[in-house]
């Protein structure tokens, strides 16, 4: 009997592990915060983002589906242009390596590099360690702080700008 309290709060915590490590961001679930610096070394939260929409797209220069993508992208960023919407472009990959690409690809969004913290927590995570995001991945989090769209892939423009549009005329 005496070890039967620290038996069931062992058995409680084991089943509930599965369920905290695994991560999937649902469209009007609460977006996950955080801190993230520049390719121009500037720091910014999220937080001190709320308010506005913002646009996250994950990529890598590697990805050639993101490298057609940013062209469309761009002209997207550009309509919004003095609105209330803040364009941000998290990449896993060092700084170097982005600075080279940015030379012959323009990329008119903030761009985050050493961002796998970030990948980590936005991609889908099934609780064995293995994570799944596409490239490019996209959420829209709205004014409120609550995940909009989530889509990844090809010619998402149209939905993005669906998303942004709803949030800004609420």
């Amino acid at each position: 009997m005496k070890h039967l309290l620290p038996t069931l709060v062992l058995l409680a915590v084991c089943t509930a592990m599965p369920a905290v490590a695994q991560n999937r961001i649902n469209i009007g679930s609460e977006a996950p915060r955080f801190s993230a610096t520049d390719i121009n070394g500037t720091p910014l939260e999220l937080d001190d983002l709320r308010g506005s929409v913002v646009v996250l797209t994950f990529w890598s220069t590697k990805c050639e589906i993101c490298r057609r993508e940013f062209p469309h992208l761009n002209k997207l960023i550009d309509e919004y242009q003095g609105k209330n919407v803040n364009f941000l472009s998290p990449s896993m990959e060092q700084e170097d390596r982005i600075k080279a690409f940015l030379r012959s690809n323009r990329i008119a969004s903030r761009v985050l590099p050493n961002s796998f913290g970030l990948v980590m927590q936005y991609a889908d995570n099934d609780g064995t360690g293995k994570i799944e995001m596409g490239f490019p991945s996209y959420f829209v989090i709205g004014t409120d702080g609550r995940v909009r769209f989530r889509g990844s892939g090809w010619n998402k423009i149209e939905q993005l700008r669906n998303a942004i549009d709803r949030d800004l005329t609420k």
